[in-house]
């Protein structure tokens, strides 16, 4: 008997399997990182067992009491997720926003109306989100303790600027 020109070849059994265990393992990769995704932050769980405001970024229990507020209310927020405080991440570090705003005359208002209005541009194609949760008497809190913060280092500084560049492309 001959073989009908139209029929498709047959396919291993194996080829099926292979793609639903394939498929199964991209699955619970994604349900994986969607859990850690929901999880809270180490400062937002240790500010919800030990915040006294309503604002619930009072506290953290990252920083020793005598921290500066402002550094308390940066590690209780999600600041850390972008900012390093000595390297560029998504964003600049700490060290070098208070290197280029410590200058101004309007230093603490400025940043506290980027850290509330956020911005776009200004370090190059990040964008920085608006962060209305926060008040405004806690960001000049951070805007003052940020540009209180030392000069970095030439060596750290150089280091660090490449970042940027070598993040746009």
């Amino acid at each position: 008997m001959h073989r009908d020109d139209e029929t498709p070849p047959p396919r291993p059994r194996w080829l099926g399997w292979a793609l639903m265990v394939f498929m199964a393992l991209v699955v619970l990769g994604m349900l994986n990182l969607g859990w850690r995704m929901l999880q809270p932050g180490p400062g937002a769980v240790s500010a919800a067992r030990g915040a006294s405001g309503a604002g619930g970024l009072e506290g953290s229990a990252a920083s020793p009491p005598s921290a500066p507020a402002g550094l308390r209310l940066v590690e209780a927020s999600d600041c850390l997720r972008c900012h390093g405080m000595e390297r560029y991440y998504v964003g600049p570090s700490f060290q070098q926003i208070a290197a280029r705003y410590r200058d101004r005359a309007d230093s603490v208002d400025y940043l506290a109306g980027k850290i509330r209005n956020g911005s776009v541009g200004e370090w190059g194609r990040t964008l920085m989100p608006r962060h209305l949760q926060v008040t405004e008497a806690q960001a000049r809190e951070m805007a003052q303790w940020l540009v209180s913060l030392p000069v970095p280092s030439a060596a750290a500084q150089g280091a660090s600027a490449a970042e940027p560049a070598s993040a746009a492309r």
